[in-house]
């Protein structure tokens, strides 16, 4: 049973990272690491998913909001540190498999989740904020994928419908394409994101009262609901393993880790995808 205040895994050293708090019938879930702009960990993975398990059990959740701390950003996508020296076969097998484990018990819950979103929302963070069933945002938050620039890595099939299903087609394909970030507003235009508030205070406010409202609902309404929105859009939940590890074994995503943990813009080489790389 999650308990107040209390991080999601007691016996991980890194169990600061994630911190789950209670609130009656709320669950808030706070990414920890505001100096790194909540970057995600291996760590943060796995406490995310022994959370969401558990929370999947508690019939006493109703509402579960997911917040990066320091107001800076949700979650500034991946600890680029953790790629570094490692096979495209050992990041598909190791990485891909602990996110896609995490995001499916977020997207299983029977709970209304909230994506409580400010500043930047990118990544793997954004691939959590796609997972919950509402979007709040501060004026501030920007959303993406900017891999194509950075470590040119890819999203596995599953990440981009749930991106498809929430941004549409046509802006999906834009943030990957080219980058670019979209802002609150253009992501509440296309109802991505539900409301958008001001600033923090504003921010904290809207999702109490929208938190406070899922809490008076009927929990099975709620549940089934969801589970009929989860048939309608489907998409398959495993990652495409052979481009994954195409990808991963680049030359390409080399030197976007080598760049971004140098602080220096990659400089990506000419290249076509090959197959079955390791």
């Amino acid at each position: 049973m999650v308990t107040p205040d209390t991080p999601a895994d007691a016996t991980d050293a890194s169990a600061e990272q994630v911190l789950v708090q209670r609130h009656g019938a709320r669950v808030d879930i706070v990414l920890n690491r505001p100096q790194q702009h909540n970057a995600m960990t291996p760590a943060m993975y796995g406490a995310l998913t022994q959370a969401f398990r558990e929370l999947a059990d508690d019939i006493d959740a109703r509402v579960v909001v997911l917040r990066g701390a320091g107001g800076r950003a949700f979650a500034a996508g991946n600890d680029i540190a953790g790629f570094a020296g490692r096979s495209g076969a050992e990041i598909v097998a190791d990485y891909e498999s602990r996110v896609m484990g995490m995001l499916d018990a977020l997207f299983a819950l029977p709970q209304v989740t909230i994506a409580a979103v400010e500043g930047i929302c990118v990544g793997g963070g954004l691939a959590v904020a796609t997972c919950c069933d509402v979007r709040l945002a501060t004026a501030d938050a920007r959303f993406g994928y900017p891999i194509a620039r950075t470590l040119g890595n890819a999203l596995s099939r599953s990440v981009l419908a749930r991106c498809r299903h929430v941004f549409g087609e046509s802006l999906t394909r834009a943030m990957l394409l080219t980058s670019q970030l979209v802002d609150a507003r253009r992501a509440y235009d296309v109802g991505a994101v539900l409301q958008v508030a001001q600033d923090s205070q504003a921010l904290t406010n809207l999702l109490d009262q929208v938190a406070d409202g899922v809490v008076r609902s009927a929990p099975v309404t709620i549940e089934v609901t969801k589970a009929q929105l989860a048939e309608l859009t489907s998409a398959g939940t495993a990652p495409e393993a052979e481009l994954l590890r195409a990808v991963y074994s680049s030359p390409g995503f080399a030197e976007g880790v080598r760049a971004f943990l140098a602080k220096e813009s990659p400089a990506f080489p000419p290249e076509r995808l090959g197959r079955g790389g390791g």
